[in-house]
């Protein structure tokens, strides 16, 4: 019994966390006027928040001995199927693209203010929506039609099982898994070693360091140089460390989150599907199915919260409610900009320096016709919000 009611209240509290989190998110960005920026991290918490309303109850249902009476007819679990399988794919699809987004606006940056415009966005709503809608028509298909009834506790992709099931569980594994996969880790990887290159090439030594004018053979200059050089190196190695750790950090917890709530998962179902005589159900399908519904939980944190703007807004707002002075505001605000700078900017910043000064170093007609425009704006640019 009291392992029923840790349970009851873990799935509980996951519940509420994710409809808490992701309608603050939510608000928070509906409310910046860089909306365009983090439209997808809204469509992300609109899915969470749909997700926590109408999948995350119904899993209670489904996952409870208290509910065991509960009995679903034939519509009924085909709706519960459907929403299962339509949102599953739909948050995972939007983290593929949020990657993606990412690395072009860390590394194409003006390609990125350019050309990703809200019909842009808009299309890869409608293209994320359309592709979880035919994965779930496909799980549907072929189910038994009638007036026949079974347990909440037996209402999952397993019933009525068949070839059809297991072909269906590869191809969904496949499609909203193991390819979103492939995408998220060759994105991050990317963006990984574009932070290393920032981080390093961000603070060059200076020209007397590197280069000194007057150079002498004799053994105490030598000294003198090198006591110099690596005098200069506490200086100059934290700041170069503290992008490339901040950028391993974040990106080993989105990346790590993401196979840890969704890697039990499908490992689980792959698992079922491909074994002969293997079937889903039980304690099993219901520990991995709430590890899975946890990121519904736990993704307007790392890919809202994280963000820098997002959380300056929703401290603003608190301090709005708690009625602060406006110079214990301003000294705050500047607190978390120095403190808690977003990694992401802090590399499309370093990547433009590294653009500008490899254009310095190296001068053609394209870079000099691109310095020469580099001060007036680009048609569809939004201006950069300065940190």
């Amino acid at each position: 019994i009291a392992q029923e009611v840790v349970g009851l209240f873990c799935m509980i509290l996951l519940t509420l966390t994710a409809l808490v989190a992701n309608i603050v998110v939510m608000v928070i960005i509906l409310k910046t006027p860089l909306f365009r920026k983090f439209i997808f991290v809204c469509h992300l918490c609109v899915v969470n928040l749909l997700s926590a309303i109408f999948l995350m109850p119904l899993g209670i249902i489904s996952s409870s001995s208290c509910f065991n009476r509960v009995i679903y007819s034939i519509a009924e679990c085909k709706a519960v199927i459907f929403l299962n399988i339509c949102f599953i794919s739909a948050s995972i699809l939007t983290i593929s693209i949020i990657s993606v987004e990412r690395y072009y606006y860390i590394v194409h940056p003006l390609r990125y203010e350019v050309k990703m415009t809200i019909r842009l966005a808009v299309v890869g709503v409608i293209f994320i929506w359309v592709k979880s809608v035919l994965i779930t028509v496909l799980a549907l298909v072929a189910w038994p039609h009638g007036n026949g009834a079974t347990s909440a506790s037996h209402c999952t992709v397993y019933w009525s099982p068949g070839a059809h099931k297991k072909v269906f569980l590869i191809l969904f594994s496949i499609t909203c898994f193991i390819l979103p996969t492939i995408i998220i880790l060759a994105v991050y990887s990317s963006i990984y070693r574009v932070a290393r290159t920032a981080s390093l090439q961000q603070a060059p030594l200076p020209a007397q360091a590197v280069a000194p004018r007057h150079r002498c053979d004799s053994i105490a200059s030598q000294v003198t140089i090198l006591t110099a050089r690596i005098l200069m190196l506490p200086r100059l190695i934290p700041d170069r460390l503290l992008g490339s750790n901040k950028a391993i950090l974040t990106l080993v917890l989105i990346v790590g989150q993401f196979l840890c709530c969704w890697l039990p998962f499908f490992a689980f179902h792959l698992h079922s599907s491909v074994i002969v005589g293997t079937l889903g159900g039980g304690h099993g399908e219901m520990v991995v199915t709430w590890i899975a519904y946890s990121s519904f939980a736990i993704n307007p944190f790392f890919y809202g919260l994280l963000n820098r703007q997002i959380r300056e807004e929703l401290a603003r707002l608190r301090r709005s409610c708690l009625n602060r002075p406006l110079g214990q505001e301003l000294c705050l605000s500047i607190s978390e900009t120095s403190v808690q700078e977003n990694f992401l900017q802090f590399l499309q910043r370093a990547t433009c320096t590294l653009e500008t000064h490899t254009s310095c170093i190296s001068p053609s007609p394209r870079n000099r016709l691109d310095q020469t425009t580099a001060g007036f704006p680009t048609p569809g640019q939004v201006p950069e919000e300065s940190s």
